[in-house]
């Protein structure tokens, strides 16, 4: 039984890290095409949410109001998506997009940081190897990657407010663990907390300024836009599912995947090419993800 979820966490981490790593070249196609971040992040929130309650309603699953779970949703939409997202746009133009990913990158290290000392998982030496060899992969391919920002001067203040980005992140897969409300339907949670971010969005669009130009911007590219709703609700499908069967820790390591799938999105989808120290990283991130879910076999 054990070996058995431990190979669905593995499948579930690997095609949840493909279809976010998918997101990234279709969003810098979007922004090359002129639509301002925040409408975009609101567009691809609401329209996933909207897939995802189709398809709970379709398949029966009801989406529980109780007390209990509008806390649920009020809570783990903010912590979770709606500001990461939102630093994470506001500080990529100013101090980088390597940087930032840089940032991203800390959250499997604060997740198993927090989840250790809540008493949620035991110290073990093969996952604590694994999510170190992740980290050290990830800042290989962020340091070997061609442009990115990272050599860029930046604003101790901004850097400071993106150290905020794996500080969420971690928060809100250890909250999401703690307060998942009883027998809860995967599915049913990813409908109901990301209809409840995309309302959040929708005021962020305005509070940003980008406002009822940034939302008309999305009408050009509507290939693009249905490209990156389909890819987040399958990814927010599957992420509430691996938060399920596999755990906060586990589930972290979507950062880690997605930034290799990145590479070979960016390869085929754009075009761009990386030197061989790039492809290593990626192995290396395999290698942690490997170990990770040796570890959670043993476990």
């Amino acid at each position: 039984m054990v070996i058995s979820a431990t190979r669905q966490a593995a499948v579930l981490l690997v095609a949840t890290g493909l279809f976010l790593g998918a997101t990234f070249p279709i969003g810098k196609l979007a922004g090359e095409a002129g639509v301002p971040p925040t409408s975009w992040v609101f567009a691809m929130t609401s329209g996933a949410s909207l897939f995802l309650l189709a398809w709970a309603l379709l398949a029966g699953r009801r989406l529980p109001a109780s007390r209990l779970h509008l806390r649920y949703y009020l809570i783990s939409a903010p912590i979770s998506f709606v500001i990461p997202n939102l630093i994470i746009f506001f500080c990529i133009p100013r101090i980088g997009a390597g940087l930032t990913s840089v940032m991203l990158a800390l959250s499997p290290v604060l997740t198993l940081a927090l989840a250790r000392l809540l008493r949620m998982r035991r110290l073990d030496v093969a996952g604590v190897a694994g999510i170190a060899l992740g980290l050290i992969g990830a800042l290989i391919i962020i340091a070997t990657r061609n442009g990115g920002g990272v050599g860029q001067p930046a604003a101790l203040g901004w850097v400071a407010l993106a150290l905020l980005i794996p500080a969420f992140l971690a928060a809100g897969n250890i909250y999401r663990t703690l307060h998942w409300p009883d027998g809860a339907d995967p599915l049913a949670l990813a409908a109901a907390t990301n209809i409840t971010a995309a309302a959040m969005l929708f005021l962020a669009v305005f509070l940003s300024g980008e406002g009822s130009a940034g939302l008309a911007s999305l009408a050009a590219t509507p290939g693009l836009l249905a490209a990156q709703i389909l890819s987040t609700g399958m990814m927010l499908s599957l992420f509430f599912r691996l938060q399920q069967v596999g755990g906060p820790v586990y589930l972290s390591q979507i950062g880690y995947v997605a930034a290799a799938v990145g590479l070979v999105s960016g390869t085929v989808m754009l075009g761009e090419s990386y030197p061989l120290a790039t492809w290593l990283g990626a192995l290396v991130i395999v290698a942690g993800v490997a170990l990770v879910t040796y570890s959670q076999a043993r476990q």
